[in-house]
């Protein structure tokens, strides 16, 4: 046999892939592809969680500045928010005035930053420095028990 022959015979012999190499190759692809998938979708509810989280933080600090700012409000922290028009108002507002405002204030930017956002305040006078407790909730989808945020602040009376 010529060496020709010997070369052409050599490639017929060796073939390519079959079809079952190739279907075989595809499912290995498709569940890394799936796998790829769940952990995109998992990476953007910890982002989104993440967010929550973040404006938890920031409500609860804010309303803190509020009541530091406010030491004699004490237990009208708890009470209903009021539309007093005391910050960007000419009206001089008592500290009770003040923690209604402050309420009303804070409970918007709930309601904008946290979906079903709710958000409560407990004052404890009965330890030194009055403490107020500060709790921020929201809805989490696929969450049973919505997540929670709360923090425990001093504030002397001057």
């Amino acid at each position: 046999m010529t060496r020709t022959h010997r070369h052409i015979r050599k490639t017929r012999i060796q073939g390519g892939f079959s079809l079952i190499e190739v279907l075989i190759a595809l499912v290995i692809m498709s569940v890394g592809m799936l796998g790829i998938a769940g952990l995109y979708v998992e990476g953007m509810k910890a982002g989104r969680t993440s967010t929550f989280r973040h404006h938890a933080v920031t409500l609860a600090s804010d309303i803190a500045d509020r009541i530091r700012a406010n030491p004699t409000g004490g237990v009208d922290y708890m009470g209903d928010p009021g539309d007093n028009n005391c910050v960007l108002g000419l009206v001089d507002c008592d500290p009770s005035q003040m923690a209604a405002h402050d309420i009303f204030l804070w409970e918007i930017q709930a309601a904008a930053m946290l979906p079903d956002g709710a958000v409560a305040i407990t004052y404890d006078n009965t330890v030194t420095p009055n403490t107020y407790q500060i709790d921020i909730s929201w809805a989490e989808a696929g969450e049973t028990t919505p997540p929670t945020y709360s923090i425990f602040i001093p504030v002397n009376q001057f």
